[in-house]
């Protein structure tokens, strides 16, 4: 039986105060936190973190400087392995310095002898085909490799790695519960201050295009959605304070609308994930840009609207049978305003219809941490 706490650094986008972001870390910390003691074992998180007194006070776990190679060096030669995710760690289409950064951590530990294990990543896109050889080799020095969709194993097996070394899993946060933690529950006071008068439609946005068009046609389709019936936009910021600047100026762009007896607000910066969780479960129909804005809906079972800027869009789209509703290129604000009619319309048919293929994702979300604990059981 193990009984000295096994010590996992975990390698990813924390301490950003990104909202999906946080999610990803406090599901994968929640999962491994409860597979270990379903098997008998303990086991310590060491965060790379942007923020590391942050990290540290919102989880409860050890951190350091992500940017600190001393640190991060120091952390993984005393730890007794890696996790390389979750989240879109490996893909050049952000920055040309994310695919080396998280590479260089990989191949760190692989350095020191110790096992790494990618967790739930989305893979691409990686334009660089320079890079393919080294994903190659340090994914196939990986004891578990696991990704969050098809077309990210797709892209693997076309770097070389061969299909039996990937294992497809929902991105973590499909697993996140809503919390019991009264403090968690009172951090969302936005929600205790709206009421429930109107239908909640969530609305979750990020630049893009330069030219803002995307984000015209979106307060064109929110404005038409107001005409049409009464409903309280709540614009839900992932990624602060960019987000809550995208949010500001679709509301501008949508007007007074008050006199059509609606109502509009922002929700207010928050810290926990598991409080903007809570602020997606209360909505009637979610309208989102942002990946994990689309995942909290799912796991809450809270009809949604896709808008497309990136593949991993479409791919969790897919998980569900979905199509997104327009992309940051093309979208009409007519079609947009009809799905949303519809799925406020149909809220029940929708649920029923979704409900075994989300479940079936959050059965499959914590696969990634029972492999893990797993493999520190078995090896001592």
């Amino acid at each position: 039986m193990v009984t000295t706490p096994r010590r996992i650094v975990i390698s990813g986008y924390y301490g950003f105060k990104n909202s999906g972001d946080e999610a990803v870390l406090k599901s994968i910390l929640t999962a491994l936190e409860q597979e270990a003691n379903a098997q008998g074992i303990t086991v310590a998180p060491i965060v790379l973190s942007n923020n590391p007194r942050l990290t540290k006070r919102l989880y409860g776990v050890q951190a350091v400087n992500r940017m600190d190679m001393r640190k991060v060096l120091r952390a993984i030669y005393t730890s007794h392995g890696l996790i390389s995710g979750g989240g879109s760690l490996l893909q050049d289409a952000t920055s040309k310095k994310t695919i080396p950064y998280y590479l260089a951590v990989i191949k760190l530990a692989q350095w020191l002898w110790k096992p790494t294990f990618i967790y739930s990543q989305g893979v691409g896109p990686v334009n660089n085909k320079a890079f393919f050889p080294f994903i190659r080799n340090a994914f196939k020095k990986s004891k578990m490799v696991s990704v969050r969709d098809i077309e990210s194993a797709e892209l693997l097996q076309s770097m070389g790695l061969g299909e039996e070394l990937l294992h497809v899993v929902p991105d973590p946060v499909m697993g996140l519960p809503l919390s019991s933690d009264p403090e968690i529950q009172a951090e969302d006071l936005g929600v205790m201050e709206m009421g429930d008068s109107l239908p909640i439609v969530g609305v979750s946005l990020r630049f893009w295009r330069e030219d803002r068009s995307d984000m015209n046609r979106i307060a064109e389709a929110l404005r038409l959605l107001c005409e049409d019936r009464a409903v309280h936009l709540r614009f839900l910021p992932f990624h602060m304070p960019s987000d809550e600047e995208a949010s500001r100026y679709v509301i501008e762009r949508i007007g007074d609308i008050a006199e059509l007896g609606c109502e509009i607000s922002i929700c207010p910066s928050l810290e926990q994930p598991q409080a903007m969780l809570a602020e997606v479960s209360r909505c009637e129909l979610l309208v989102g840009m942002r990946l994990h804005s689309l995942i909290y809906a799912a796991s809450q079972q809270v009809p949604m609207i896709g808008i497309s800027y990136d593949p991993k869009i479409d791919n969790f789209l897919n998980r569900l049978g979905m199509e997104a509703a327009g992309t940051t290129e093309v979208l009409n604000p007519d079609l947009l305003v009809g799905e949303a009619t519809y799925l406020m319309n149909n809220r029940s048919q929708w649920q029923q219809d979704k409900a075994e293929a989300i479940a079936n994702l959050k059965d499959q979300a914590s696969e990634p941490a029972e492999l893990i604990v797993e493999y520190f059981r078995l090896k001592g």
